[in-house]
């Protein structure tokens, strides 16, 4: 039987996971910072010791690093928001969660068949309000509001997967990857953001897929005025609300497009519904009334197709420690990825919760 190899490119990425310089890591380890830069240049195999200490210090289990390289998310293929802000260890950490999820996904991929995508391709000729509204006749909406983004992207292909960054630098990230569309959403936003995220990225997914994202503010910007016009189509709030005189009228009307009141408000400017004058004073009164929080506020939207195949796999005894064992990775970076879109318990024998979805899934 052939040996595991060591993977100097599982240790880089384990290591950029937990946010971590070459040099913190070998003070972490007690070495010198050129014993880990040869371990990742892979010019010297760690000793069994070493092993260890890098399982323990990482966090991650030992078989991890042995096996054929991950096909990791190139930061010039991915969609990130507030790249000003966001620090390379942040962006770094956010990738490496995408490469578990590629692996996860392909794993699932080889024994359930999930709805191949059904989105169009805004390259040219489309602006972000023309683009979201092709795409809503594509997929026969209408005008009538979504009631959940999440079930609808998978239902349409998507994959969409969690990020447990606990920063305020990474809203939400997707891309293509062999002509899938992946979705990763910081599930620690509320859940309007949340669902302005998702759809923001769709935008990016049909609006930008060739030759990157990166524009700077301004495909940032596009992919906002598409998710805006997505989630509230202009000919809906017009005929919802013709006139607003307060800002209660938005926040109880913000509930039929299950958005932010600071979103309903933007929408409500950019459409001439309401005046220059209107639309600062709401943004004050808001921050004023709200500052963080989210007056009537809506349910975390769930996934579909994650619960299935969770239940799906308990049925077959394949309980989440079994399947993290599976991929070589710790249990809680696969709860982290799916669990949080889920109803079901990340432990050992949890309940499921129901929730229904005309998302195709099957077992192959």
């Amino acid at each position: 039987m052939n040996q595991p190899i060591f993977s100097p490119a599982r240790l880089s990425l384990a290591r950029r996971r937990r946010k971590l310089t070459k040099k913190a890591l070998a003070e972490l380890l007690d070495v010198d910072q050129k014993t880990v830069i040869r371990y990742e240049h892979g010019d010297v195999e760690p000793p069994a010791s070493s092993m260890e200490a890098l399982s323990s210090v990482l966090n991650f289990p030992q078989s991890f690093f042995y096996g054929p390289e991950l096909d990791e998310p190139m930061a010039e293929a991915a969609s990130f928001r507030s790249l000003s802000s966001m620090s390379v260890r942040d962006r770094d950490a956010a990738l490496a969660a995408g490469a578990f999820a590629f692996m996860l996904s392909d794993w699932v991929h080889e024994r359930f068949t999930l709805p191949a995508h059904d989105l169009i391709d805004c390259k040219e000729g489309y602006d972000p309000e023309t683009a979201a509204r092709a795409l809503r006749q594509h997929w026969g909406l209408g005008e009538r509001p979504v009631q959940n983004v999440v079930h609808m992207l998978e239902a349409k292909g998507v994959r969409v997967f969690s990020l447990a960054e606990n920063t305020q630098a990474v809203d939400a990230f997707s891309m293509w990857r062999r002509d899938i569309p992946f979705v990763f959403l910081n599930t620690t936003k509320t859940a309007e953001r949340s669902r302005f995220d998702a759809v923001h990225e769709l935008g990016h997914l049909v609006l930008h897929r060739h030759g990157g994202p990166h524009g700077g503010r301004e495909v940032e910007d596009q992919a906002n005025q598409f998710a805006s016009a997505f989630l509230m189509p202009e000919a809906d709030v017009r005929a919802r609300l013709p006139r607003v005189g307060t800002l209660g009228e938005i926040v109880a009307a913000k509930k039929r497009w299950r958005v932010s009141v600071a979103a309903l408000n933007y929408r409500l400017h950019k459409l001439g519904i309401t005046t220059d004058w209107q639309y600062r004073t709401f943004c004050i009164q808001i921050m004023q009334n709200y500052k963080q929080a989210e007056p009537e506020g809506i349910d975390r939207e769930l996934s579909v197709v994650w619960d299935k195949v969770l239940t799906q796999l308990r049925e077959d005894d394949i309980t989440p420690s079994k399947l993290a064992d599976k991929l070589g990775l710790p249990v809680f970076e696969v709860e982290n990825l799916l669990f949080r879109l889920t109803n079901m318990q990340p432990i050992e024998g949890g309940g499921a919760g129901g929730s229904k979805s005309r998302a195709h899934l099957s077992v192959v």
